[in-house]
């Protein structure tokens, strides 16, 4: 049982008029007969909220899984045994990762009727979530005593990378609406290598495809059919360095690397392509290879949920070893990293070009759009100068980082974390049209 503000009220007022009898001895009566009605009051809320059989029944309902950087859904039902309507008020004792220290749901609850209240929660780290006891406080008629229920609710979650991304690319894709949310069609350069099938020629068939002995046997024209090259591997391979902690409205640049990586997995799957998985720090630590069984982004996102990193510099060595034993047949890697300067970016270069001598390498790191801005902003003061050229100091070198890639034949992104998803698929359309892969 719990006291409410309104209790205290009209205690402290009972008892300041039996404080007034020090100067008029007549509030003394005054004083005992508020007391009274006090007490009386107090008593009769107490037995409306401690009735035999009055209980309040509370589980809460949400998904095992919740998607990072995105609303996610939390149901808490109730049913109320009282007899009457009552209003309660509800702690949910959320993960301690949201930092919520006020969290408070109020409603009324008719008898016997099943209600249902919802809220949304918007994780911004991958993980394990805990989810602790739920808390529910009857008030009173006269709201001057609360009545606290509480249950046993505690529940993990797991919360994955933005597999929202996964679903709203399976219904563009469906609807064949890609370019609305800024992947583009790219126009094909020749055609495809991969033999389908012989067919009869008619008018309007490259002649050059024409296959002759075919002809001989059948007596006719007949010609090869070509696709797009399929089973094509594609590689994730993403930089867990300390460099991939800094945050852009609340998200890592690691986490917005996972999302692209989800993302860039099922477009290569939907291309008949092989979608596979690195990631490494100091050491290789997670490897998914490349395939497009049915259960391939299934085992992309549990090994995904729960990456993070251990703050230290990466080794890209040791990608380049680990890649040279286990990765034999030339794919496309999309490697995720972070260059602040040339010099940070020149000390990973030998590896880089000793990787793209048996596979196509796709650098892609990213700009900071407030330098953008700070570089749009027209200073007035000798602090604003200072800062302005040195954001277009580190804006200049960004550039030359993507030049000196392409020199040496390394494809690049330099993109805003925001714009990673669709300009990295935007790039894998575009090399698989152009027939780079």
């Amino acid at each position: 049982m719990f006291l409410t503000n309104r209790f205290i009220f009209y205690l402290v007022a009972a008892t300041g008029v039996l404080a007034l009898t020090h100067f008029w001895s007549w509030f003394l009566i005054i004083g005992i007969i508020c007391l009274c009605i006090t007490t009386l009051l107090v008593l009769y809320d107490l037995t409306s909220l401690y009735k035999r059989d009055a209980e309040i029944k509370c589980w809460r309902s949400c998904d095992e899984r919740f998607s990072n950087g995105d609303e996610n859904t939390i149901c808490i039902n109730l049913l109320s045994e009282y007899s009457k309507p009552v209003k309660v008020k509800i702690i949910d004792e959320i993960p301690v990762e949201f930092q919520e220290r006020n969290f408070l749901l109020q409603t009324e609850l008719l008898p016997n009727t099943p209600k249902q209240i919802q809220y949304t929660l918007t994780p911004k780290r991958r993980g394990e979530y805990v989810f602790n006891d739920l808390h529910v406080y009857v008030t009173s008629k006269l709201h001057l005593l609360e009545r606290r229920f509480s249950f046993k609710e505690s529940s993990k979650v797991k919360v994955f990378p933005s597999f929202s991304i996964i679903h709203n690319m399976e219904l563009l894709s469906i609807s064949n609406k890609m370019r609305e949310c800024g992947i583009k069609s790219v126009r094909r350069i020749g055609h495809g290598k991969e033999f389908e099938q012989i067919k009869e020629y008619v008018r309007g068939d490259d002649y050059r495809t024409i296959n002759w002995k075919a002809t001989a046997r059948k007596h006719g024209l007949m010609c090869n059919l070509y696709c797009d090259e399929q089973s094509q591997q594609i590689y994730n391979i993403i930089d867990k360095g300390r460099g991939m902690q800094h945050a852009f409205h609340n998200m890592t640049l690691l986490d917005y690397s996972i999302n692209a990586a989800l993302a860039l997995s099922y477009v290569t799957l939907e291309h008949n392509d092989n979608a596979g998985l690195i990631t490494f720090e100091k050491s290789i630590d997670s490897h998914v290879p490349a395939s497009k069984v049915p259960k391939q982004m299934a085992k992309i996102m549990e090994v995904l949920y729960r990456e993070d990193t251990s703050f230290i510099q990466s080794d890209y060595s040791t990608l380049y070893e680990y890649c040279n034993r286990k990765i034999n047949k030339r794919s496309l890697m999309v490697i995720y990293t972070t260059f602040d300067s040339m010099i940070s970016m020149e000390r990973q270069l030998p590896y880089l070009r000793k990787l793209s001598v048996k596979h196509v390498v796709l650098v892609v790191f990213f700009k900071d759009k407030e330098l953008d801005e700070l570089i749009a902003k027209t200073p007035a003061t000798k602090l604003e100068y200072f800062e302005h050229v040195t954001a277009e100091k580190f804006d200049f070198e960004k550039k030359l980082i993507v030049n000196s890639l392409q020199r040496h034949g390394i494809y690049s992104i330099l993109t805003e974390p925001e714009r990673l998803t669709i300009n990295v698929i935007n790039k894998y359309l575009e090399m698989k049209a152009r027939q780079m892969i």
